[in-house]
C-alpha cells in the first residue's frame, strides 16, 4: 500500500497510512497576528479532516485554537503534556466536547485503528509565550503503519535525533521560518540536510517555509522566504544523496511506495 502526504503549508500536513489520516499543527488561518499567508491558498475545508492531529508544541502558528476548531466533533488531538493548563481557549474546545484531547510525553505511543504514533523529542522551546511560566514538551512524531514517517515539528538539530527517531521510511523536516531570521532551536536548509544524513529515509519533505511572512516585510531578506526549500533539496543531494527529496507545491501530494 502506498502511504500519501499532503503538504499544506507551513507545518500542516496530512499523512495518510494504514487507512488512517493524521494531521499535523493545523494552521488554515489567512493571516495569524503579524503573519499573513504569502503562498498557498488557504487549504479546502476537507482538509481538516482527521482521525487523528498531532501538535509539536504551544507556539500559536503550531496550536492554532481557531483552526483545530475547525475539526469534526470528537477528532482525537494528540498534545503536548500541559497544553490545556497554558491555553485556556483549548480547554474550552474539549469541554465543548469538540475535541478529545490526549496528553503526551516523549515516549509515549498511541494506538489510532491500525497506526501507532510514536512521541519523540525536539529541541525547541515549545511554551506559550508569552503567557506566563508553564513549561509543556516540544514534540516530534514518528507515524507507525505501512510505513514510518518522522514528523519533526519545529526543532534543532540534536545528538539523539536518529536514535530517538530510529528507521523512517519518510522525513517530514522545517527548513525555514515564518521570519528573516531563525532564532535557536530551528533548523534551517543546511542544519536539516545534516539531519536528513543522520536520520537516512528513503524519502523526505521540506515543510515549515515559503507559507507565512510579516505584514510589510516581504523585502527584508526576502530569499528566507523563497529559497530554503530550494537550498535543501540541493544540499541534501550532497549529504544525503541515496535519500529521494521531493520539494511539494501547497496542497500538493506525494505517494510513498512500500518498500519492498
Amino acid at each position: 500500500m502506498a502511504v500519501e502526504i499532503t503538504w499544506w503549508g507551513h507545518a500542516t500536513v496530512t499523512v495518510r497510512d494504514s487507512g488512517v489520516r493524521v494531521l499535523t499543527d493545523p494552521l488554515f488561518a489567512p493571516r495569524l497576528a503579524h503573519l499573513r499567508r504569502r503562498r498557498g491558498a488557504v487549504p479546502p475545508p476537507g482538509a481538516a479532516l482527521a482521525d487523528v492531529a498531532v501538535v509539536s508544541h504551544l507556539h500559536a502558528d503550531h496550536l492554532h485554537t481557531g483552526s483545530l476548531a475547525r475539526l469534526s466533533r470528537g477528532t482525537r488531538v494528540l498534545v503536548p503534556r500541559g497544553a490545556p493548563a497554558a491555553v485556556p481557549r483549548l480547554r474550552r474546545l474539549a469541554a465543548d466536547r469538540r475535541l478529545e484531547l490526549t496528553e503526551v510525553v516523549p515516549g509515549d505511543e498511541v494506538k489510532v485503528d491500525a497506526l501507532t504514533v510514536r512521541v519523540v523529542s525536539a529541541a525547541h522551546d515549545g511554551r506559550r509565550l508569552p503567557y506566563g511560566p508553564r513549561r509543556s514538551p516540544a514534540l516530534g512524531y514518528v507515524l507507525v503503519g505501512e510505513e514510518r514517517t518522522y514528523f519533526a515539528g519545529d526543532t534543532g538539530l540534536f545528538d539523539e535525533m536518529a536514535d530517538e527517531v530510529g528507521p523512517c521510511d519518510a522525513a517530514l523536516l522545517p527548513v525555514g521560518g515564518w521570519g528573516p531570521f531563525l532564532g535557536t532551536g530551528h533548523l534551517d536548509a543546511a542544519r536539516a540536510a545534516q539531519a536528513l544524513e543522520r536520520l537516512a529515509p528513503r524519502a523526505a519533505v521540506p515543510i515549515h517555509y515559503g507559507t507565512y511572512w510579516p505584514i510589510g516585510m516581504d523585502a527584508v531578506r526576502p530569499h528566507e522566504f523563497h529559497s530554503p526549500g530550494e537550498e535543501f533539496v540541493r544540499l541534501a543531494g550532497r549529504l544525503a544523496p541515496a535519500v529521494a527529496v521531493h520539494r511539494l507545491e501547497h496542497g500538493q501530494s506525494l505517494l510513498l511506495e512500500a518498500a519492498g
